[in-house]
């Protein structure tokens, strides 16, 4: 049930971030803050829950991402998200992390994203921006915007990706 739960969630914040989201950035900053709030998921799922569950969201979601939203590449959302979650389930897998530490994690992992996609963007002729402009003009104006969020439902997808990890280890148990 809880699986059921944890998708229904990202599809649920897939849609507010290409829906709801736009509508509620001011007309200014349209184009300079991009959310990234199914990606923040699939990192809180690596950090709290099973690697392997995070490179299946990461790369699941990252598609539809790709698919529904971007277009330029197909499969380089997919690519960066699975292993993104991945490495931050390889990294923190027998620590368990506080407040201070899964928000140090979520925003050096937004910014590793966003860095990674620019450059490969820029490696195949897609942008012709410099990256510092990048950094000041969308990178990081989106990254203030993940660790807000990342902030904001801390405690619930702790305890969501917990629980899941707890329904796992009861039925091992058995």
């Amino acid at each position: 049930m809880s699986m059921n739960r944890i998708i229904l969630l990202m599809i649920l914040l897939f849609v507010i971030e290409g829906a709801v989201i736009p509508w509620i950035v001011p007309a200014g900053f349209g184009h300079r803050i991009i959310p990234h709030f199914v990606f923040v998921m699939v990192i809180f799922s690596g950090l709290y829950s099973r690697r392997h569950l995070a490179l299946l969201l990461g790369v699941s979601f990252g598609m539809l991402q790709d698919i529904v939203y971007f277009g330029h590449l197909l499969g380089i959302n997919a690519f960066i998200m699975g292993l993104m979650g991945y490495f931050t389930g390889v990294l923190l897998e027998r620590r368990r992390s506080t407040i201070m530490m899964a928000i140090s994690i979520i925003g050096f992992a937004c910014l590793l994203y966003d860095s990674v996609i620019y450059f490969v963007y820029s490696v195949f002729r897609i942008t012709n921006e410099s990256y510092a402009w990048a950094l000041i003009d969308h990178i990081l104006p989106s990254l203030f915007l993940q660790l807000a969020f990342a902030l904001a439902c801390y405690v619930p997808a702790r305890k969501l990706f917990e629980g899941q990890t707890g329904v796992k280890a009861e039925k091992d148990d058995e």
